[in-house]
């Protein structure tokens, strides 16, 4: 007689495994799609601002203006989920970001074009912390919680990385509106998928968002974003460098108005804590050490070498193939070492494939060496700081997401700003190690300097 319900009772949970499992790929696929959008344009910018009749100089605002968003409104966007709900918030960021896509697809000028990128990041940024919020909630157990986490990080990564690629590869193929028609119906897709799969969410309505916060800690954000940005250049450098001090300022009144208002933005508790501090730190790390250096590569690739942009994107691919390997095998690791351990030996790698990249006069082959090291290190750090972040009373959950995702948004920023200044400001010295070579120094020397103080800390 217990043979029955006993059968019933594991095809309904082989079932619920299935949905779970369905959930988690569709939401490390808006992980995939968001972060996709921050470089996907990168090579197909001279043939959008061509077909636009739009100067050089309106490259800046196509490709900040997403990022500038992306990173200043995920706090918001995770203060958002928690307030009404992260089902809710993450489905309507789906259909923004359709919205966004398809003014993208049809603009007829360069200023529709920034407007519609600006569109796309605002709708990222509700979508990416309600996304991994979520992510949480679904996989239950420890053992899936990491694999979830780890699948989460390599799409991140792995979008980052092969955006340069891909943009190229479909501009090439089928010309650059394309890449903005293919996100209307899979941002579609995805919310169907997720409108059936995900449970409803009430959230909690009773805390007034802080507006002011919300405003402050945005604008210190595009600040940054923005000031890294035109940091790179030496026309922009100034610039750049008024903005970050800039975005400074703004974070120090940011942090004078959270400890002055009922409802904060980023509330007390998730400042003190700890784990969410070490794994934000792990984030900022993550990405400011590899960006940076990626990006040197990148010019070195087709400044010195001549390499085009395919050819160069190409070279990089090494990058997103071991980001993948290395999240996959942090699930393993983890179950062997404390995450904090994890991201000091994530680190290391990083630190270990920028410095491969001082060998690069040996010729362009040690560019994929260097990066596929690296990407192993990001990969097997991504995981262990967002498994460390992530694990946080549920009331800071959602906080936490938005947390994360700043603090990686921030270090590519300002990781790329401050190497770049230094390989620009060095690169006429003379010295025996300047220009790139200095840049990449920093970036290995960042990421040891981070491996040692967080594989010291052990997890409380």
């Amino acid at each position: 007689m217990a043979t029955g319900p006993s059968r019933v009772e594991e095809r309904q949970s082989a079932g619920e495994g299935r949905r779970n499992t369905t959930a988690v790929a569709l939401l490390c696929l808006v992980q995939f799609v968001d972060v996709l959008g921050v470089t996907v344009v990168v090579t197909a910018l001279p043939s959008m601002l061509a077909g636009l009749h739009a100067p050089a100089s309106a490259a800046t605002l196509v490709v900040t203006g997403y990022a500038m968003l992306f990173g200043g409104l995920l706090m918001l966007g995770a203060r958002l989920g928690d307030r009404f709900g992260h089902r809710r918030v993450l489905l309507c960021g789906l259909a923004l970001f359709a919205a966004g896509s398809l003014l993208a697809a049809t603009a007829g000028s360069v200023a529709m074009l920034v407007v519609a990128r600006g569109v796309q990041g605002a709708a990222a940024a509700l979508s990416v912390p309600a996304a991994l919020r979520l992510l949480s909630a679904v996989a239950t157990g420890e053992t899936a919680r990491r694999r979830a986490l780890a699948a989460w990080s390599a799409s991140g990564a792995a979008a980052g990385a092969s955006g340069f690629l891909l943009g190229g590869l479909v501009t090439q193929v089928a010309g650059w509106r394309t890449v903005f028609w293919l996100n209307v119906p899979l941002a579609v897709l995805i919310g169907a998928g997720l409108w059936v799969l995900l449970p409803a969410d009430g959230g909690e309505r009773r805390h007034r968002l802080d507006v002011a916060g919300a405003v402050l800690l945005t604008t210190a954000v595009m600040a940054a974003v923005a000031g890294g940005s035109l940091a790179e250049r030496p026309a922009g450098l100034v610039a750049g460098l008024l903005l970050l001090v800039g975005a400074v300022a703004s974070s120090l009144a940011f942090a004078w108005t959270e400890r002055r208002v009922a409802g904060p933005l980023v509330p007390a508790a998730a400042v003190r804590h700890p784990r969410l501090r070490t794994g934000a730190a792990g984030s900022f790390l993550n990405t400011a050490t590899t960006g940076s250096a990626m990006a040197l590569a990148t010019l070195e690739l087709q400044d010195r070498f001549g390499a085009g942009p395919g050819e160069a994107g190409l070279l990089l691919l090494p990058f997103s193939l071991c980001v993948i390997a290395g999240s996959m095998a942090a699930a393993r690791v983890l179950r062997h070492r404390s995450p904090p351990v994890v991201v000091g030996l994530g680190l290391g790698l990083i630190a270990a494939g920028d410095a491969v990249l001082l060998a690069l006069s040996l010729g362009v082959w040690v560019v994929p060496a260097g990066v596929a090291v690296a990407g192993l290190g990001i990969g097997l750090s991504s995981v262990a700081a967002t498994t460390i972040g992530t694990d946080v009373p549920a009331e800071l959950a959602g906080t936490a997401a938005g947390v994360l995702n700043t603090a990686a948004q921030l270090g590519s920023a300002l990781g790329i700003a401050a190497v770049f200044v230094v390989a620009q400001t060095t690169a006429a010295t003379g010295w025996a190690i300047s220009g790139s070579y200095l840049g990449w120094c920093c970036a290995a020397a960042g990421a040891a300097a981070g491996a040692i103080a967080l594989a010291r800390r052990s997890p409380r």
